[in-house]
């Protein structure tokens, strides 16, 4: 089921315009942040960046990505799979930006048809070149899809936020793991 979800995401078009959606939201859709600082130094971020290139901000428990250890590149298309409420979904994201500095790995990706809401998220590790702080930001820019979302919308939200809150502690987790 996840193959052919995938193979046929790859064919879609997004489900929103333009692309950087989550730089500069668009009327109608609601942007959510939440960051954290996961430690200090240069080595912090190098963790980091490799649990990010594991996908390990989605290690909760209830969520997944698919195919497991996808690149992390422009066009990449990965099939999150979640569990809410007793039921399973499985929401098909593109790639649509990269970033890979010295003080910056990031990603964002954007919605295809079979994915519940319609968006981009953006997902970041940044080194401040000052502080040496590592920190970790997820910004959500969406609005509901689905009719179930669409009907359900309060309680759509309450699992957005709990994705980010549990996406930050995954990360805290693996950064310690793996160091």
């Amino acid at each position: 089921m996840v193959n052919a979800c995938l193979a046929d995401a790859r064919r879609q078009a997004l489900t929103y315009e333009p692309v950087g959606l989550s730089l500069a939201p668009s009327t109608g859709y609601r942007a959510d942040d939440a960051s954290a600082i996961l430690g200090v130094g240069d080595e912090v971020f190098g963790r980091a960046r490799v649990a990010f290139e594991q996908w390990r901000q989605f290690d909760l428990g209830w969520a997944d990505v698919f195919p497991k250890g996808a690149l992390i590149a422009e066009g990449t298309v990965v099939a999150v799979q979640a569990r809410t409420l007793g039921m399973w979904s499985l929401n098909a994201c593109r790639i649509v930006s990269t970033c890979d500095t010295a003080y910056e790995f990031s990603f964002a990706y954007g919605t295809l048809p079979n994915h519940a809401e319609s968006g981009e998220e953006t997902f970041r590790l940044l080194l401040d070149p000052l502080s040496a702080e590592v920190r970790y930001e997820i910004r959500a820019v969406s609005r509901a899809r689905a009719l179930l979302t669409k009907i359900g919308g309060p309680v759509a939200r309450l699992f957005q936020a709990r994705f980010r809150e549990h996406s930050i502690a995954a990360m805290r987790r693996a950064v310690a793991r793996t160091g």
